[in-house]
């Protein structure tokens, strides 16, 4: 028997899977996916407490997290950079937002109208299906074990293990009979980078962000939340580039790549991270991380090892 099974194979679930390692424990994790089939592999990937508000413990995990990939870009993990970082407002906040002391040095300028302040500041974004492979890579190479497996029940895994970890996002729902988990669709449109290197973001609904990657710059975005519609749209990507260009107009006649669905795991509370004692053994729960997946994902992987051991 292992240790320790992970069951979920995203960011959360891969981050918790190599604490545990790291921390000298038997550890197989369980996904019916591989890597590039996860929504994980379809975010946007750049630091910031998407959805979420202000909680102790998650302004600690995203500090940690943002610590993390700041030192991974420093040592060249691939797919991992820093980007400058600017976040328009419209709502005439004058005060600091909570995550910013997570963040680093953060500033603020005037904007011009219809915006009311420019937060800048510099963020770890993540090229992800790059970086999802090579962080499964290096679970295996210090001993952990992966196995293509999906489950119906949590008890599936505990018949293996004393103890698992809980990372299945949307499916957490209806394995732990949690009415509070739900979907919040995102689409997002992908054009070849012709040189843009800053990271833009509207604050407005729907969301409108631009983040450069090394080859292509993700467009996004969209925020519907109970859709489980899996299918790109073509008027909301038109959309979508109409609202991008007026924020970054260098990417005028930038040929589309390719576009992406994803349903971020949200949950009416914040994410659930917590120790729940069943009849078979333990569970540790880290699921409902909505679109802040990778934003929080080192920190809640150190909270997670340390419930788990």
């Amino acid at each position: 028997m292992a240790d320790v099974i992970v069951v979920g194979g995203g960011i959360i679930g891969m981050t918790a899977a190599m604490r545990l390692r790291e921390r000298g424990l038997d550890v197989t994790l369980w996904s019916p996916d591989a890597p590039a089939d996860t929504v994980s592999a379809v975010a946007a990937a750049s630091w910031y407490p998407t959805g979420l508000t202000f909680e102790p413990r998650v302004l600690a995990w995203a500090a940690a997290t943002y610590a993390h990939f700041r030192r991974q870009a420093r040592d060249g993990v691939p797919g991992v950079m820093v980007r400058e970082t600017r976040n328009l407002e419209r709502d005439g906040a004058t005060g600091e937002p909570w995550w910013a002391p997570a963040a680093g040095r953060v500033r603020y300028l005037p904007a011009d109208p219809p915006w009311t302040r420019e937060v800048r500041f510099d963020a770890p974004a993540v090229e992800m299906d790059v970086y999802l492979p090579w962080l499964r890579q290096r679970f295996e190479r210090a001993g952990g074990r992966v196995v293509r497996r999906r489950v119906d029940r949590l008890e599936e895994a505990l018949a293996e293990a004393p103890v698992i970890v809980n990372a299945t996002g949307l499916a957490a729902g209806s394995l732990c009979g949690d009415p509070d988990v739900y979907p919040v669709r995102g689409q997002i449109v992908l054009v070849a980078n012709p040189g843009v290197f800053v990271s833009v973001r509207d604050l407005t609904r729907p969301s409108t962000y631009v983040h450069p990657r090394t080859r292509d710059v993700v467009l996004g975005g969209t925020f519907d939340e109970n859709s489980w519609n899996t299918t790109p749209d073509p008027a909301t990507r038109a959309a979508i580039v109409e609202r991008c260009l007026t924020l970054v107009p260098e990417l005028a006649g930038a040929p589309v790549v390719g576009e992406k669905v994803g349903l971020r795991p949200a949950r009416r509370g914040g994410p659930r991270v917590e120790v729940e004692k069943m009849s078979g053994g333990t569970v540790v729960h880290a699921y409902g991380h909505g679109g802040a997946g990778m934003t929080l994902s080192w920190g809640c992987a150190d909270e997670v090892a340390s419930l788990a051991t």
